[in-house]
């Protein structure tokens, strides 16, 4: 009977009776374990590591048995792995390779031979890792990259260090790029150490297995718990880490507040050759490493396992301001930044010339992806959120195992020629190459107003899903709580505003600063409607739909502009008026003049701005009836009185009135948004009506 297992550095996570309604269905039992040992970070991260197991099938074409491998295929995730993910291959044709293999320069094209070992038609791209788990008789293999197992990977005397922790139960090969090779390496120290129960590659991870799924699990969990327990006991006798502390860190308000200040600075710096998201950290581990007397040392030598460089280049850049650094004046920063990341590239330039080969691909993006600034935290920058995060996650991981190394013994990185070819194998760049096309918006941070529900929440919607970040604001927590529940992870974020109140609209960019960078598009969508005749609109009425809509468009744009500026890579500001900014109507003096000094304002900053490629447009709505919150309230009612029918005729009332008799909705406005600030790239002070065409409200 399975018993719970204890463990102190990793968690163990198997359910005994979710893997019992899994029955005997060995693949479906592979995949449970290769998600639960995915969902721990300390075991591995996101896209790294790989899992298989081999069952007995009939050949479809003989009806015979024959044992065929099932294995994470090309750009999997161990922790979200499905059936889909997956690659099917027949183990006997992928040990038949080995008759054609040619050598270490036949490696790219036995990657091609793998599809002739395909025998599951749905499979997914078999990986390069394939022919390590097809090498090796056992039933059920775990590729981990745990920080503990790297550590020892990646100390000066490893294979001393894992005869020293495992003895003669754990083999161990040296550094070697992944692929076929490899996998002759592993069977090669399995047959000359029978028995053993994993080993250990040089530089980069760890193969354990077993005759079950659990067994490999608990296997797996063992040999890193083993190593994890090693490595805290050096590190306790040692009594310091990285050397000890050379700086003490910020409060946490305070690093916050550095990181918002400067991240649209360093976010235009990192987006010299093409525009980045950013991400903020500062855990523990990372303070604990940026403040250290050995990070000057450490940090250049670079990574270890090529998981972990691949996704946050061969090293970091640190920044040479201190924590009490004044960043109020962004001209004076830049002249401190500017130097350093000059250098960065020049540096990479130089890496890149010196190792690259004639086949080599073309020279990518030379800006760093994680930058270090000691006493506050640590930034990284990708295309997208998701990215930007896994690429801290994995420097994380790395910082773990330059200290688990440094407690060992000594730390070593991988030559940087090892290094560029994994950088810049033509595999690697095949895979980048099938990436999905960029959408329009990609790499691009969306601030709305109002997004709480209604327009806002619609137009939101919209640029998430043409590929925008979006931060969603609104003045009711509730409603934010409840509009970002519908975003998938990495997308969204949310911050409560009030933009009546200027420190309220700065506390919202903070965040979004900090969430993702800055800010590329600024929707003002916040707003609501009264509709009095004159002599029933109150001061107060009047005051607020100017406070609202007027003098929170004005600020909302003037502290937006401040970070477009320091970004550098100019912008958007949209601001969602109405037709009744253009047409006089009844009952309606002060929410029409305060729509007509929306659209004034407009035109005024879109007349100041375009030398900062600031473009600044206009979307009117009319009629928007339906999910619209404007209608929840009095307005509606006042709207009804006005035109002499009751609120339930309103949308057929608004329909039948313009001139293609349609009833407008959220998502047109949104529509209307998107085409502003996607397509219509060479267009500022305008307006798009979206009414559904109102004659009197024709802007010529």
């Amino acid at each position: 009977m399975i018993k719970m297992k204890e463990f102190k550095f990793v968690n163990y996570l198997w359910d005994i009776k979710k893997a019992e309604t899994l029955g005997n269905d060995q693949v479906a039992l592979f995949l449970y374990r290769s998600n639960i040992l995915g969902a721990d970070l300390r075991i591995t991260n996101y896209g790294g590591g790989n899992t298989s197991c081999k069952t007995i099938e009939k050949d479809p074409l003989t009806n015979e048995d024959v044992e065929v491998m099932w294995v994470k295929g090309s750009g999997g995730d161990i922790g979200t792995l499905t059936r889909a993910g997956i690659a099917g291959l027949y183990t006997d044709r992928l040990r038949n390779l080995k008759n054609v293999y040619k050598g270490l320069a036949d490696e790219d094209r036995m990657v091609g031979l793998f599809n002739h070992c395909i025998f599951d038609l749905d499979s997914k791209a078999p990986s390069i890792d394939t022919p390590l788990h097809g090498l090796l008789p056992f039933a059920h293999i775990d590729h981990l990259h745990p920080d503990a197992l790297i550590a020892v990977a990646a100390a000066k005397d490893s294979e001393k260090v894992t005869k020293e922790i495992w003895g003669d139960t754990m083999g161990w090969v040296p550094w070697q790029r992944p692929g076929f090779d490899l996998g002759l390496q592993l069977e090669k120290c399995l047959e000359e150490n029978p028995g053993i129960r994993g080993i250990v590659l040089g530089s980069h991870g760890l193969f354990t297995w077993g005759d079950t799924s659990y067994e490999c699990y608990i296997n797996s969990l063992e040999v890193i718990e083993m190593a994890s327990e090693f490595i805290q006991k050096k590190i306790e006798k040692k009594g310091v880490v990285f050397g000890g502390e050379k700086i003490k860190s910020l409060p946490q308000s305070e690093r916050i507040e550095k990181a918002s200040t400067l991240m649209p600075l360093l976010r235009g710096l990192c987006s010299s050759e093409n525009r980045m998201i950013g991400h903020f950290d500062d855990s523990e581990v990372i303070l604990q490493f940026s403040n250290s007397q050995d990070l000057e040392k450490l940090a250049p030598m670079g990574t270890s396992c090529p998981d972990h460089f691949l996704r946050t280049k061969i090293q970091p850049l640190v920044l040479d301001l201190s924590p009490n650094e004044d960043l109020s004046e962004p001209k004076e920063v830049l002249k401190k930044l500017e130097p350093a990341f000059e250098a960065y590239r020049q540096e990479y330039i130089n890496y890149y010339n010196t190792c690259k080969k004639e086949n080599s691909p073309s020279m990518r993006d030379p800006n760093p992806v994680i930058i270090i600034y000691p006493g506050v935290g640590m930034f990284s920058f990708a295309k997208n959120k998701q990215t930007a995060r896994v690429a801290s996650e994995f420097y994380i991981n790395a910082i773990n195992v330059m200290r688990g190394a440094e407690a060992i013994s000594e730390y070593t990185s991988l030559p940087r020629q090892e290094a560029f070819d994994i950088e810049y194998w033509l595999l690697e760049e095949a895979k980048l190459q099938r990436m999905p096309q960029e959408k329009p918006l990609s790499r691009k941070v969306a601030f709305v107003t109002g997004a709480g529900g209604g327009i806002g929440k619609a137009i939101a919607d919209k640029l998430a899903a043409e590929g925008a970040n979006v931060v969603l604001s609104d003045i009711v927590e509730e409603r934010l709580i409840e509009a970002i529940s519908t975003y998938k992870n990495d997308i969204a974020a949310y911050a409560v505003c009030d933009v009546t109140n200027s420190s309220s609209i700065e506390h919202a960019f903070k965040k979004a600063c900090v969430e993702f960078g800055g800010v590329d598009i600024v929707v003002h969508s916040a707003g609501l409607a009264i509709s009095k005749p004159i002599e029933e609109t109150t001061e107060k009425d009047w005051d607020i739909l100017q406070d609202v809509l007027v003098k929170g468009q004005f600020e909302l744009a003037r502290q937006s502009v401040d970070i477009m500026r320091k970004q550098n890579l100019g912008g958007d500001f949209i601001s969602i008026a109405s037709k009744n900014g253009l047409v006089a109507g009844p009952n309606n003096v002060a929410y029409g003049t305060a729509k007509a000094a929306q659209q004034h304002m407009v035109r005024l900053l879109a007349s100041e701005l375009a030398k900062d490629k600031i473009r600044v447009n206009t979307v009117n709505p009319d009629g928007v009836i339906v999910g619209s919150k404007i209608w929840e309230g009095e307005w509606a009612e006042g709207r009804a009185k006005a035109y002499g029918i009751s609120v339930d005729e309103l949308p057929a009332h608004y329909a039948k009135r313009n001139l293609l008799n349609e009833i407008i909705y959220p998502e047109d406005i949104a529509n209307g948004v998107f085409s502003l600030v996607a397509i219509l790239d060479k267009s500022t002070g305008n307006i798009i009506n979206v009414d559904g065409g109102m004659a009197n409200a024709f802007v010529r």
